[in-house]
């Protein structure tokens, strides 16, 4: 197995192993009340910053929409494995909001000491988020002509 094809599996493995902590985060989330805490939150911040448009959310829809987002995200891994480049660019944004968002959790368990709704899962959505910059800074390291190989023609546009 060549070092490129060795990165492109890497890449697709640290693009599911998200995916993967991304749905334990949103069930720790539904789990532990979320919600509760958010809702009354947004409220309060939009006393205070009414320019701001933040949302409020039904759990039923709340829980529907991150699920979706979850399953599109999961029906994406089979460009990662194929090492499409736009899926590495896709790849940097969604492992820095991921990131931020693991990292929120945990700063918020510290500021109000208390375990926040998210807490549990948030060390492994950020282990994952880290691992999928990594897979994708190093799938960009790789040379063109590799990452082109291990692609299809549709993903070399």
């Amino acid at each position: 197995m060549s070092a490129s094809h060795h990165t492109v599996r890497r890449f697709g493995a640290a693009w599911v192993g998200l995916c993967a902590a991304l749905a334990l985060h949103v069930t720790d989330e539904a789990l532990t009340g979320f919600l509760d805490v958010y809702n009354p939150a947004v409220h309060a911040i939009r006393q205070r910053l009414p320019f701001l448009p933040l949302p409020t959310f039904e759990f039923r829809a709340w829980l529907a929409g991150l699920i979706a987002a979850v399953l599109l995200l999961s029906t994406l891994s089979v460009f990662a494995f194929r090492g499409a480049r736009w899926m590495r660019w896709l790849a940097l944004p969604v492992g820095v909001l991921m990131l931020v968002n693991g990292l929120g959790h945990l700063a918020g368990s510290i500021y109000f000491r208390r375990v926040m709704p998210g807490a549990y899962s948030a060390p492994l959505l950020i282990a994952a988020s880290i691992y999928l910059l990594v897979a994708a800074r190093r799938l960009g390291a790789t040379s063109p002509h590799h990452a082109q190989a291990a692609s299809t023609p549709m993903d070399r546009r």
